[in-house]
């Protein structure tokens, strides 16, 4: 009967710690496992991070160019001649979304003027090129800026 009093680990589940530097019997006297010379055989070393043995680090073999401007604001690109082939009298955020016309979820949305409009729409979005906003007024849509932004 197994009761609190008489538990055990399974059979083979548990193993004494390698008990180095305690005479040649053991298998790990004399050196304790850190062979004959060198800086990793000495107390008191520490490998610092990064370092490959003397070796030039990959950190500095690396060439290092260029700048990552990490305010950098991103657009999801959309041209008036895709809102033309969704065939939607208005265009909201999440209708860029769900047309496919936009993928990037962080970024906002920006619309430029390639192609044209041969309809009335109404379009939410964060910024405008200038040839957008005039072939726009000219099907007669409408424009509203999100958060705003401006144009």
């Amino acid at each position: 009967m197994i009761s609190l009093s008489n538990l055990r680990p399974q059979k083979g589940a548990t193993k004494n710690k390698k008990r180095v530097g305690r005479g040649p019997g053991s298998g790990y006297g004399k050196t304790a496992g850190r062979g004959m010379n060198g800086q990793k055989s000495r107390s008191g070393y520490s490998k610092k991070r990064g370092f490959e043995g003397g070796q030039m680090p990959l950190v500095r073999r690396v060439p290092k160019r260029g700048f990552t401007n990490k305010f950098k604001k991103e657009y999801n690109i959309i041209n008036l001649d895709s809102i033309e082939k969704t065939g939607l009298d208005e265009l909201k955020v999440e209708d860029f979304f769900k047309t496919k016309l936009a993928r990037n979820k962080r970024a906002k949305i920006k619309i430029l003027g390639n192609g044209n409009l041969k309809r009335k729409v109404k379009i939410h979005a964060h910024k405008f090129s200038k040839t957008a906003l005039e072939k726009i007024k000219k099907s007669k849509g409408e424009v509203i800026i999100l958060e705003g932004e401006k144009n």
